[in-house]
């Protein structure tokens, strides 16, 4: 499976309708979608896409303006697309900041061969996601995605889940966890440590009175289970 987020923009809802499935169909599932540059900037800004599949002509703001926005302050990867084939268009895209371009209509392989290659140069290193029974941890982004949900780790939840992951299949101690949270003098939050030990069972598990990825050792502390990949 894909776990890069693509965010999708262009107007022709019957167009996007198709990008949406051609991505789908290739094994991306954090996909985002909208038909206008000022949503495609406010989706930007808030989900953070690690590519965008940007068209040039939308009414309004085309592409060429949503592109020079996002490159004041960003170099996420934009693959451009136009129905139109001239130079001019190409090298406009690729002067504003444009990492590809690709003119319609388009064969859907190139297009996911043209996204690979994009996404392989910008991300060479895999990102920190962790599997697991029921959910998925994205590390980077502090997100937990379960049950096509995506839900937000604090950053005491995100410390815990570090610290258990460089761990994984072992136990870690709940001294260990308690300082990891309050600090060297962290006698006596032992209580806190069993909140917030809850509160993330809550978003990784799929019946967090009965886990089975973040188990509680009695006595000693806690141990993180992966997720089993097949053969």
């Amino acid at each position: 499976m894909e776990e890069h987020r693509i965010l999708l923009v262009d107007d022709d809802p019957d167009l996007l309708e198709m990008l949406l499935s051609i991505f789908t169909n290739a094994g991306y599932h954090d996909l985002l979608a909208a038909s206008s540059g000022a949503a495609a900037l406010q989706l930007w800004r808030e989900q953070k896409p690690d590519l965008i599949i940007l068209d040039v002509m939308m009414p309004g703001m085309d592409g060429f303006a949503v592109l020079r926005e996002i490159r004041r302050t960003s170099r996420v990867p934009v693959l451009m697309l136009t129905a139109r084939g001239e130079a001019e268009d190409r090298i406009e895209g690729l002067e504003t900041g444009a990492d590809d371009y690709l003119s319609k209509p388009f064969l859907p392989k190139e297009l996911l061969l043209r996204t690979k290659a994009i996404l392989s140069r910008a991300y060479p290193e895999q990102k920190r996601r962790v599997k697991l029974a029921a959910s998925t941890v994205d590390l980077s982004r502090a997100e937990v995605w379960k049950d096509g949900e995506t839900l937000s780790l604090t950053a005491k939840e995100l410390q815990l889940f570090e610290k258990l992951y460089e761990n994984a299949g072992r136990i870690v101690t709940t001294g260990i966890l308690c300082e990891t949270i309050c600090g060297e003098f962290w006698q006596g939050y032992e209580s806190t440590l069993s909140t917030h030990i809850r509160h993330l069972r809550e978003k990784i598990e799929e019946n967090p009175s009965r886990p089975v990825s973040l188990i509680t050792v009695k006595g000693l502390g806690y141990r993180l289970n992966l997720k089993e990949e097949k053969p």
